[in-house]
């Protein structure tokens, strides 16, 4: 395809990622995205108005049953003729690793805070690794329906804490718990809305320019004097500086009621970044318009209950995907076929038979893949790798039936591979029971629930004594081996990690003998 065709293709593309902190309001403002796009019919009918779809992000029914989102889900749709890669991502701070192969994939992200919160921990965690990419940042005070934290308060708490200067482009008029609708900054209107039954569609909007909405009351007036001192004090948005990561747009509203969706949204598409070219592990720099590169960053089994597949995530990078293609999938250095190409919206599929860059798409049964792979046509590229928590947590599993322990090691094979637990075997007894590293203990939860109930194998699963590990190599571990409190096991791409059962015993070795190498993994999730 001509060069063009595809820079302007690319220019259409919007990928993002939406953080927060559990129970901010991150699944309803997704879902809200959908109706304002076109997608939903009615919010909260899980109704859809293509083909009948189920528009649920969640839709594992481990998910349905808690009312919390495990995994990571892709939704793509059209709004303002732009295409939108919307990665809804687990709230929840075990799964922040999850998170974290999502924000690989992406080019900005969405910030939403509870406005009676503001910062939480695990927002502040998934900032910070937005911040380490200088990703643009959009912020969203949610809940504006309810009490709040003054506005004010709020862009104070957010710029001490992470110390990113916010710029709001919207303003709240009233209160939280008595929102009337926002002054947009950028339009110099006011925004009245009117709530909707249940918030199941579109909030209406009235807007009245700023100089003739003197009569509207007490909360405008306040507002428009809130707005008058963000003026004085340079609260701008500033493009250079927002895709810099310097700044963050900021927003206020209600995912509930739909107060001020339209305008998040709108932001994405005119002020989060279209897709730029990404460089290579080596320095090289595939360009958007260059043949084809995409790398996998995730990777989902069992999306099909009724056919038990495999689906690998792989971000297009640079050039025009068309299904059926050879391409090569580097690290096995071998071709690979593309013939079952989908689109994705939540667990449901499409074929689709092209794409540009930005663009997520699924490749069904692409057993050979794993996280991180690099698929290219034309000349050899390699992505960078995608970084890995380090583990808290170490428990031992087997399965509580041993005519079970074909199933528990095919599902045990398979949750490694989609990061759901990262698996330490023994390499030079590879049948004995491996060890189980994880984040926190909901992860230990969700492996033993999808074993029983997708694999047929109940598993037996207990603490073991090992606190921490460290990332080494084969001439380390042979001396780790001789001590006592400690273990040595591999993971699934044949890295080494040393275990030892106290953080006491690790600084002792560490400091006897500063020339092994027992290092940290690249990240933490405290």
């Amino acid at each position: 395809m001509q060069s063009k065709n595809i820079q302007e293709e690319t220019k259409r593309r919007r990928t993002f990622a939406i953080i927060s902190h559990p129970d901010a309001g991150k699944t309803t403002l997704t879902e809200k995205f959908l109706l304002y796009s076109g997608q939903l019919s009615e919010a909260g009918s899980v109704k859809a108005k293509k083909g009948g779809k189920s528009a649920r992000s969640d839709w594992m029914a481990m998910e349905q049953d808690r009312g919390i989102s495990i995994a990571s889900t892709v939704l793509q749709f059209e709004y303002q003729s732009n295409i939108i890669n919307l990665l809804d991502t687990p709230g929840h701070r075990d799964f922040s690793e999850d998170t974290y192969r999502v924000l690989a994939a992406v080019d900005a992200a969405i910030m939403v805070l509870d406005a009676a919160k503001g910062i939480e921990a695990q927002t502040l965690k998934l900032f910070e690794v937005c911040k380490a990419r200088n990703m643009p940042i959009l912020t969203f005070i949610n809940k504006w329906d309810r009490p709040s934290l003054d506005p004010l308060e709020l862009m104070d708490q957010i710029e001490d804490a992470i110390g990113v200067q916010t710029t709001p482009i919207t303003w709240p008029v009233g209160p939280g718990g008595e929102f009337e609708g926002v002054i947009n900054r950028n339009t110099d209107q006011f925004i009245r809305f009117t709530r909707t039954s249940r918030g199941a569609t579109a909030a209406p909007e009235e807007p009245i320019a700023v100089d003739l909405a003197v009569d509207e009351g007490e909360h405008f007036n306040r507002a428009a004097e809130e707005v008058m001192l963000l003026d004085e004090i340079g609260a701008t948005h500033d493009e250079e500086l927002f895709l810099a990561g310097e700044t963050s747009p900021m927003f206020f509203g209600s995912a509930l009621t739909n107060f001020g969706v339209r305008h998040l949204l709108d932001a994405v598409v005119n002020l989060a970044p279209a897709p730029t070219s990404r460089e290579g592990e080596n320095g090289s720099v595939r360009k958007i318009d260059d043949q084809f590169s995409a790398f996998v960053f995730k990777v989902q089994a069992n999306m099909d209950p009724s056919h038990r597949d495999r689906v690998a995530f792989m971000r297009i990078n640079s050039g025009h995907f068309e299904r059926g293609m050879q391409v090569t999938h580097q690290r096995l250095n071998k071709p690979f076929s593309t013939k079952f190409a989908t689109s994705m919206f939540g667990s449901e599929r499409d074929t689709v038979d092209e794409g540009y860059p930005g663009d997520v798409l699924g490749l069904v049964n692409a057993n050979d893949l794993r996280i991180g792979d690099t698929l290219y046509a034309g000349e050899a590229i390699t992505f960078p790798p995608i970084p890995r928590f380090e583990p808290e947590l170490f428990w031992s599993a087997r399965p509580t039936d041993v005519s079970k322990t074909k199933q528990f090691r095919k599902g045990l094979n398979q949750l490694d591979e989609e990061g759901v637990v990262q698996v330490l075997r023994d390499l030079d007894a590879p049948t004995a029971s491996p060890v189980l590293g994880a984040v926190g203990q909901m992860q230990f939860e969700v492996f033993s629930h999808r074993l029983e109930h997708e694999f047929g194998a109940k598993v037996e699963m207990n603490p073991t004594s090992w606190v921490v590990a460290r990332r080494t190599n084969e001439e380390t571990a042979n001396k780790i081996r001789e001590l006592r409190g400690t273990r040595v096991l591999g993971s699934l791409d044949g890295t080494l990690f040393a275990l030892f059962d106290s953080t006491g015993r690790l600084m002792r070795t560490t400091n006897d003998n500063p020339e092994w190498v027992l290092e940290r993994v690249v990240e933490t999730a405290g």
